[in-house]
């Protein structure tokens, strides 16, 4: 009778196991597959680069931002998503790994915030004391941080190559504003390839420009 108690036991287990497995597996599907965005000569003020094809989407309203963050508008709390959208039409793959990403406005630069870094920026914990003395617990949050949520990291931009006739994209976070007429700076691109070229600097605007 242990012995059967037992084996039920580990049966139970494994049957948990499996149930909180295929819920993960099915959320992160679920952020990953629920948002499908154009290629970027769907959008107005794409770019051209060679093979590269580029656009840049901010996301400011609460409709824009709720149909791929849920509820919590990331802009009440500072912060700008901008869609990045990749298509290689050429015949050489493009390398991503050294791109640099800038929001520009008026002589002003910003540097993207990693999705990691987020949940900081709302007033809520304090990043992690890294240092090698006396690092302090972090409490929890008693509410529901606005900016912790998995989409954030599940659509951030990840890739760091784009193959020939593949499209890619992904958000970027900057801390700012939108400005009027800003536009993201892109450097460090460049073909794959024994050689490959370098595509020198690409400015997408975020401002549909006027018919």
């Amino acid at each position: 009778m242990k012995a059967l108690y037992s084996r039920n036991g580990i049966e139970r287990r494994k049957f948990l196991i499996v149930c909180l497995g295929t819920a993960s597996q099915g959320g992160t599907a679920a952020g990953q597959t629920g948002f499908r965005p154009g290629k970027p000569a769907d959008y107005p003020s794409y770019q051209k680069a060679g093979a590269l094809e580029v656009a840049a989407v901010k996301y400011e309203s609460d409709e824009e931002t709720r149909t791929v963050f849920g509820k919590a508008n990331p802009n009440e709390f500072g912060v700008l998503p901008v869609l990045l959208i990749f298509e290689n039409k050429g015949k050489e793959t493009i390398m991503l790994d050294r791109m640099k990403i800038r929001y520009e406005f008026r002589g002003n630069q910003v540097e993207p915030v990693p999705a990691s870094d987020l949940p900081y920026l709302t007033g809520g914990p304090k990043r992690p004391n890294t240092g090698p003395r006396y690092p302090v617990p972090i409490p929890l949050p008693k509410k529901k941080n606005p900016l912790a949520g998995v989409e954030f990291e599940t659509r951030a931009f990840s890739a760091k190559t784009i193959l020939p006739g593949e499209a890619v994209h992904g958000f970027v976070y900057f801390e700012v504003r939108h400005q009027r007429n800003a536009f993201i700076y892109l450097t460090g691109i460049r073909e794959g390839g024994p050689g490959g070229k370098d595509l020198f600097f690409i400015e997408v605007p975020l401002d549909t420009p006027p018919a």
